[in-house]
């Protein structure tokens, strides 16, 4: 299994798209976060069909920091339950991998 990935959270807005963007980037839970606008998403949501305007976060990280990542993500956000869903990374660059190493924290160490 990969050790990188990348993690898809929907947002309902771009502000909460940058709040939780800049919460896990503050945290070095995150190298990158990218702010994707004007995504539509049809889904079930309590028995009905839903249609509603939201922001795509492209969130790149390391796979050893999800859980707390996805816990980071649950206080930040607004959904009762957000969609945080990690694609692995399956090939990088040497450098990017490494630059994603350099700008995440090891996991259980502090963010400073």
């Amino acid at each position: 299994m990969s050790s990188y990935g990348v993690v898809l959270i929907t947002a309902s807005n771009a502000d909460e798209a940058e709040r939780i963007a800049r919460g896990l980037l503050e945290k070095k839970l995150a190298a990158c976060c990218n702010i994707v606008p004007g995504l539509r998403s049809l889904y079930w949501w309590q028995g009905k069909l839903e249609d509603s305007s939201e922001v795509l976060l492209l969130v790149k990280t390391r796979r050893e920091l999800f859980t707390e990542l996805v816990a980071a993500v649950k206080a930040l956000h607004s959904y009762t339950v957000p969609e945080v869903v990690m694609l692995p990374i399956v090939e990088g660059s040497g450098e990017y991998l490494q630059w994603i190493d350099g700008s995440t924290r090891q996991s259980g160490q502090a963010a400073s």
